[in-house]
């Protein structure tokens, strides 16, 4: 793949005013109140879709403190609807998704650039510690109707890090509101978190914790990656850009955080008190009201805060949303780099949004030579559910490359005409996401589930002599098509007169 020259944010704030440049931000200076008004208005945004809504009078909130929502929902601008996503990347604006998703696939393949310490930065402008600290003062929203409380982080990032100190976390988590100094926050013992936290559990100390709000956006991008066990997501990124980051250490103690963070919320995870959090909007597209569970308490000893931070809010549910742009891109990124690490003929992999990312399209090369369709997709499904990225798919669906992935149309095309219904495959007992929306209680609990394969490949077995073509106008030869695009144009170029 030919490098393309990526030109990072140096911080959110950069973020912001590439958006407004872009005429891709909604200033609102009227009050609005944090109490579901808030949600409304970004759910709005994302279903217009229309540019990130600016909040800057949030009620009953501190004074100055403001909120960028859907910080990287599509986009309302015609020729770039991907534009957050770019721009997040630090990749060209104009970029398709199919071709944001073949760049991102290369993460894995930077070379570790640890990130340099800085002794001084923008998020230690202001201090507060122990009783000064009042987490409800911040815009924190009540999200949807049904929402188990206030989400304090949306799409901050949870920064952890193993005691021996080798494997430092940057992640996405849920963290709801508990207090003025007390959060509650989702540890799945599966993800890298969990696994962190064990670590911590066993040696009988509280886990130290960094919750950054509004960061650099492509840290936020590369912290919904599902990288390997062991992987430093800092180091990554400063590979994928060619530099290292600057972070700066914590006050309460030695974790270091992004050092352009719009907010930092340091303290410790407690090994034995809980308390209750969620239930709240999800991915999937459903609040399931009345749920709730125990989960670890976050003790908050101090926060420190940029001259009046944004911090950003997702409001998760249908898609598309931040879950759909930045994780779907991210697991389907990491999955089509593991294919091909197989040495699989994949062209590409997507996660349509609409899917919620409950399904995943893989393109095969039709040009390749392979024998049997059905031992293809058999393998292509054995390597995507036992890679990191596909515990989070429990669909996926295999078509020929003359199917373009990101076309919902095409893709619901092929399911329908070319997977017959007695040659799905199904991989039974797999590890599998909880939130999926579908599983039942059992499998929720167990984290496993049936998971299948549609192969909607070329069939062996049709009537011989048969030769499919699409009947599209892409079936027509390249220079009729020309001819018809032209007479088109000229006739439109006559209406618009």
């Amino acid at each position: 793949m030919m490098e393309t020259k990526k030109k990072p944010s140096s911080s959110f704030r950069e973020y912001i005013e590439a958006l407004e440049r872009y005429g891709d931000l909604l200033k609102i200076d009227q009050e609005v109140d944090w109490n579901l008004e808030m949600g409304a208005m970004i759910r709005y945004a994302y279903e217009m879709p229309s540019p990130a809504p600016l909040f800057s009078n949030v009620k009953d909130s501190a004074p100055g403190f403001r909120v960028l929502g859907a910080p990287v929902g599509l986009s309302p601008h015609e020729r770039h609807p991907f534009l957050r996503i770019a721009l997040s990347l630090g990749l060209p604006a104009e970029m398709g998704i199919t071709e944001l998703v073949e760049s991102w696939s290369h993460l894995p393949e930077a070379a570790p650039l640890p990130p340099q310490e800085v002794l001084n930065a923008p998020c230690k402008e202001n201090k507060l510690f122990g009783e000064d600290i009042d987490l409800t003062s911040l815009p924190v929203p009540y999200l949807h109707v049904g929402d188990g409380g206030r989400y304090i982080n949306t799409y901050g990032v949870l920064i952890v890090r193993s005691p021996d100190g080798t494997w430092v976390n940057w992640s996405i988590t849920r963290v709801m509101l508990h207090g003025k100094q007390t959060m509650a926050g989702v540890i799945v013992p599966s993800q890298h978190i969990g696994k962190i936290y064990e670590q911590w559990r066993a040696l009988g100390q509280n886990m130290p914790f960094a919750l950054c709000l509004g960061v650099d956006p492509a840290i936020a991008m590369i912290a919904g990656y599902p990288l390997p066990d062991n992987a430093n997501e800092a180091d990554l990124l400063g590979g994928w850009f060619g530099k290292p980051l600057d972070v700066v250490r914590c006050e309460s103690h030695d974790l270091k955080v992004p050092a352009n963070s719009e907010i930092v919320i340091e303290g410790f995870v407690s090994l034995d008190e809980t308390v209750p959090e969620g239930p709240m909007g999800e991915y999937a597209g459903y609040t399931w009201v009345g749920h709730h569970k125990e989960v670890p308490c976050f003790q908050v000893t101090a926060m420190t805060h940029r001259h009046d931070p944004i911090m950003p809010v997702v409001a998760a549910g249908t898609p598309p949303e931040e879950n759909h742009t930045n994780w779907g891109v991210a697991i389907a990124a990491s999955i089509q780099h593991e294919l091909r690490q197989h040495r699989l003929p994949v062209r590409s992999c997507f996660i349509p949004f609409e899917s919620a990312v409950h399904w995943l399209v893989v393109t095969v090369d039709s040009s390749g030579i392979y024998s049997d369709s059905k031992e293809l997709a058999q393998r292509i499904g054995e390597v995507v559910f036992a890679c990191r990225g596909g515990s989070y798919i429990p669909k996926v669906i295999v078509v020929s490359d003359d199917i373009d992935p990101s076309r919902i149309d095409q893709v619901v095309w092929a399911v329908a005409t070319r997977s017959h219904p007695d040659k799905v495959i199904h991989f039974a007992d797999q590890p599998v996401l909880p939130l999926v929306a579908y599983l039942d209680q059992d499998e929720k609990k167990k984290a496993a589930t049936t998971k299948v394969v549609y192969n909607c490949l070329s069939s062996d077995a049709w009537p011989t002599g048969y030769t499919p073509l699409q009947a599209s106008f892409s079936g027509y030869p390249e220079e009729i098509q020309k001819r018809v695009r032209d007479v088109y144009q000229k006739l439109e170029e006559v209406e618009s007169l």
